[in-house]
């Protein structure tokens, strides 16, 4: 083999590295952006569930201070009663 053709298998070699490492990092950063989505994503269904929470539990609250009114004004009804 001559000098050039040496020249030549390593410019294809080189040429296929670059092109690997190149597929590689772009694989990888869709990846990560994938993740990324995939997170926020998530996150944001957190954040409805507590909402959902957080006004289920003030609707609680507010059921049972008219349900404890309710039970005091019965009581007050019966002690008339006697």
């Amino acid at each position: 083999m001559s000098g050039t053709d040496w020249q030549e298998v390593f410019g294809v070699i080189g040429l296929f590295t670059l092109i690997t490492v190149v597929v590689s990092v772009i694989i990888r950063q869709l990846g990560a952006s994938w993740r990324a989505k995939a997170v926020l994503a998530r996150e944001e269904e957190y954040r409805k569930l507590a909402e959902q929470s957080l006004v289920a539990q003030q609707l609680t609250e507010r059921h049972l201070a008219d349900m404890q009114n309710r039970m005091e004004s019965l009581e007050r009804i019966l002690k008339e009663v006697e």
